[in-house]
């Protein structure tokens, strides 16, 4: 059997319960700031790797185990999927997660909890990093955009709309069901012309 991969201490993302103990309605609270882990966010959308990001943490001892409960902040930013222009939204995401203690663990999966999703306490730390992002990334948005009234980028050139030098943009476009009769016209045309 694999021996489990004990938490670093000194990471900013695990959380010491030890004076909590196993007190059932002990708790405390733990505010910091902390540097935003690699790839948090999507493809269009996500808090830059370094930013910081406020924890407002509440760890309170129930039965089974730690409940952490709290906000997370930071500042995303993105690109707009209308004009690809950038986009910087604050984010303010709620967090509910319960770490139970090894033997509840057992108890909940062999009850029918798939294993994934019960977090087990590593003796007294908590890795909070996988509830960070559980928390973090279904809060941003899922279409961001510059702002809601963006006209996007023009289909025919690929120029941003938004722009105040293209406010008149405009493509004269022939309807290609006409192409062969405006062919014929200028045929006409042309032997007028001569």
């Amino acid at each position: 059997m694999e021996r489990p991969i004990t938490p670093d201490a000194r990471s900013p993302f695990v959380l010491d319960t030890h004076e909590l103990g196993r007190r059932p309605g002990t708790m405390r609270t733990i505010q910091r700031t902390v540097p935003a882990p690699e790839d948090l966010g999507t493809a269009v959308i996500g808090i830059p790797t370094g930013d910081d990001l406020d924890l407002d943490l509440r760890l309170e001892a129930v039965m089974e185990g730690i409940l952490v409960s709290g906000t997370i902040r930071g500042r995303a930013v993105g690109e707009c999927v209308r004009c690809l222009g950038e986009v910087v939204e604050d984010i303010d995401a709620g967090v509910q997660e319960l770490y139970v203690y090894p033997e509840r663990a057992r108890v909940a999966i062999e009850d029918g909890d798939d294993e994934e999703d019960v977090r087990e306490l590593e003796g007294d730390l908590i890795d909070f990093e996988p509830a960070l992002r559980d928390s973090v990334v279904p809060a941003l948005p899922f279409r961001p955009v510059c702002s809601p009234d963006c006209p996007g980028l023009c289909p025919q050139c690929g120029a941003r709309l938004a722009d105040p030098e293209n406010a008149d943009h405009t493509h004269e476009i022939l309807d290609p069901r006409w192409a062969e009769l405006d062919r014929v016209k200028s045929m006409f045309d042309d032997t007028k012309e001569s």
